[in-house]
């Protein structure tokens, strides 16, 4: 079973890691996109009518700026969209040789839990009539004592 908690801790891992980079992918996208639109914002002096025209693009273009200053403060290089794509590759090819072997182990953990069950099952049982046969043999005692 620890196996089994392991190859699920590593493919959990590996795919919050791929959620992350996929996320910063997409910021870099969004910000490369929309610079155009924030400096032109920026040359109008941050009009007000030229902001409410491209809401869209200057909030995506402020949540990129956003998530790059918090990866900064968290200690994270600043990373080119090639070297991102290339390690989610890499996480993807660490995800998909993990599976088999997550698979296997699941299998075996769920024929173990199947074993265990069953066992649980028969001795549970032998452990009822047991229990049943000393209350019974309890009750006769206490029977003949009070006769």
């Amino acid at each position: 079973m620890s196996k089994f908690n392991d190859l699920n801790g590593q493919i959990k891992s590996a795919e919050t890691a791929m959620a992350a980079n996929l996320a910063m992918q997409k910021h870099i996208q969004n910000y490369a996109r929309t610079k155009p639109v924030y400096d032109e914002y920026r040359k109008t002096g941050y009009s007000k009518k030229f902001f409410e025209a491209h809401r869209e693009e200057l909030t995506l273009h402020k949540a990129a700026k956003q998530a790059f200053n918090e990866a900064k403060k968290e200690g994270q290089p600043h990373r080119a969209l090639k070297e991102l794509r290339r390690d989610y590759a890499d996480l993807i090819s660490e995800k998909k040789k993990l599976y088999p072997e997550y698979r296997e182990a699941k299998r075996q953990m769920q024929e173990f839990l199947k074993a265990r069950q069953n066992v649980e099952m028969f001795y549970g049982d032998e452990l009822k009539k047991e229990r049943e046969e000393e209350r019974r043999q309890a009750e006769e005692q206490e029977q003949n004592q009070n006769r």
